[in-house]
């Protein structure tokens, strides 16, 4: 059993360190909101889906939703809409001076929700690595490794608003966080460019 949940939390860690869409909302939101609590919104609905797929793929839910293909370029248009969008958005406050762009706990959670399920690399990786790697155990241990890789989820993501908040009150001109406010909308647009290309291959396949 112990075996189990030491090989989910070091799989999940490997899998959620490297910077992305969802990583960047959830840190921003820390950096932006004026309490941290105000960023619970963003880090309860980004553990919640991770936990979902997470559970989803050890369960083999999500690779029978993978396996039909005309799924995926609608996933992935989804997803270069949504980026470019959450780019858009974050640049905007940022170029018009402001101090933060505090989104309200709705526009949180949507944000949340499209970072988090409209990712098709993230559901690759969740499928492919969490899910495959679940199929060597059986029963209760199958779960435990399910639930040690969740609540590294839940800890990152605390942690990751914990760690912008801290900027953010560091910070008290803003300056930082408006530039790590550009090289994030920037990253997402970069992010949001790589997904196009990759639906014109699927699409001209």
């Amino acid at each position: 059993m112990m075996e189990a949940v030491i090989h989910g939390m070091v799989l999940a860690i490997g899998l959620i360190l490297p910077l992305g869409a969802q990583n960047i909302f959830v840190f921003n939101q820390g950096a932006l909101q004026p309490r941290y609590k105000g960023a619970l919104p963003a880090i309860i609905t980004a553990a919640l889906c991770d936990t979902l797929l997470i559970f989803a793929a050890v369960g083999g839910v999500s690779l029978a939703v993978l396996s039909l293909t005309w799924l995926t370029p609608f996933i992935y248009g989804a997803g270069v809409v949504f980026l470019a969008v959450m780019g858009w958005k974050i640049l905007r406050g940022s170029r018009a001076g402001e101090r933060a762009v505090i989104l309200p706990s709705k526009e949180q959670i949507a944000f949340a929700l499209s970072v988090s399920l409209l990712n098709p690399h993230a559901l690759m990786d969740t499928v492919g690595v969490i899910g495959t790697s679940s199929l060597q155990y059986g029963g209760a241990e199958r779960w435990a490794f399910a639930a040690a890789a969740a609540g590294v989820s839940w800890l990152w993501f605390m942690a990751l608003a914990a760690a912008g908040s801290a900027l953010g009150k560091a910070d008290p001109s803003g300056r930082l966080v408006r530039a790590l406010n550009i090289a994030s909308a920037l990253l997402l647009w970069a992010m949001a460019g790589y997904m196009a290309r990759q639906l014109w291959s699927l699409l001209a396949a």
